[in-house]
């Protein structure tokens, strides 16, 4: 395996991607045994993955169309879907009506359709050999420390209104694809 040759499909920038991918669906897997704790904690664990993964690709120059691509979707399992199941789950345990049921369902729908289209733009505007100074729209990774920052203060009895979680979701899914700025750390 060349684990510094850029050609390579499993360099080493890759296989922290990849690595990723994988806690994110292990997460999902924790998701729906209820175990939103475990599941939390590999979020975390994919979250150190995405800052690696770039951190290596560019110091190694290891940057590649096909590792962009893949970290967007590693980014949409990990951020987006993930997030998105994790709230979707722990509201549907409170939910009082199958209008209530349908509604969130709709709203995550909608997260998850803005979250991909926010990876696709930001693809389609990506120079593999930049790094901007700021993203315009919220990252996904920061949408899903909100999404994560809503599950908190749901399950410690904070907020509990449905409806105002939902409506700080959508928020979240406009802001993914807003012009806002958001300097790149």
């Amino acid at each position: 395996m060349k684990l510094f040759d850029k050609n390579s499909r499993f360099h080493i920038a890759n296989i922290v991607t990849f690595l990723n991918i994988t806690f994110g669906v292990v997460a999902i897997y924790f998701i729906i045994r209820d175990e939103f704790l475990v599941a939390i904690v590999l979020a975390w664990f994919a979250g150190v993955c995405d800052i690696i993964d770039g951190k290596l690709a560019r110091r190694y120059h290891l940057t590649s169309e096909f590792g962009v691509q893949l970290d967007s979707f590693a980014d949409f399992v990990s951020f987006v879907m993930m997030p998105s199941f994790l709230l979707f789950y722990a509201l549907q345990n409170k939910m009082s009506s199958l209008f209530q049921e349908a509604l969130a369902g709709a709203v995550f729908i909608l997260y998850i359709i803005l979250g991909l289209r926010r990876l696709i733009e930001f693809n389609l505007k990506s120079n593999i050999d930049q790094v901007a100074t700021h993203f315009e729209g919220v990252p996904t990774p920061m949408g899903a420390i909100l999404l994560l920052s809503l599950y908190m203060l749901f399950s410690q009895g904070v907020i509990t209104n449905i409806y105002l979680i939902l409506g700080f979701v959508s928020l979240i899914a406009w802001s993914l694809n807003s012009k806002l700025k958001i300097p790149h750390l």
